[in-house]
């Protein structure tokens, strides 16, 4: 089988970012990839499974509800090597021009407080596999360290 995309980027030079991982055209519309890398791939410690769920209800909902990406947001979730997240955007952007409302989100994420947002039985399948602190924590360190004072480094796939 071909190889797909994301498996023909070098994880091992890969650090933390926020990168375009592909762009697709459906009928006239480009839905634009984008991999919100929170942890070096293979190297220390990944988000923890209720961590990353917790992230994943509150990005989501926040998206879903931003005034101008509300309609733009197709998907929101977490990588399954739990390194980061895949954010899926109807338009052709380039990694710059979202820098903003991942800003946004993930200062959402970091000073979030009070019931996650489905959260429940009825909402979610595993509902109680949130850690609302360590997703704070989580969210906080990416916020500070990454996307703040994020340069073209950490924009563009390495070579």
């Amino acid at each position: 089988m071909e190889k797909i995309a994301s498996f023909t980027i070098d994880h091992t030079k890969l650090k933390p970012g926020i990168y375009i991982s592909r762009k697709d055209t459906i009928g006239s519309e480009t839905v634009t990839t984008l991999d919100l890398r929170m942890k070096e791939p293979n190297h220390g410690v990944v988000l923890t499974p209720p961590a990353i769920h917790t992230m994943e209800h509150i990005g989501a909902t926040f998206l879903r509800n931003h005034k101008i990406y509300k309609e733009k947001t197709i998907y929101f979730g977490p990588m399954g090597c739990l390194t980061g997240f895949y954010l899926l955007l109807k338009g052709d952007f380039q990694a710059r021009e979202v820098v903003a409302v991942i800003q946004e989100m993930f200062s959402h994420m970091a000073t979030f407080e009070g019931d996650i947002p489905g959260a429940s039985p009825v909402e979610c399948g595993n509902y109680s596999l949130m850690d609302l602190d360590q997703a704070r924590a989580d969210a906080r360190t990416y916020l500070e360290e990454t996307v703040q004072n994020i340069d073209d480094t950490r924009l563009i796939y390495p070579e």
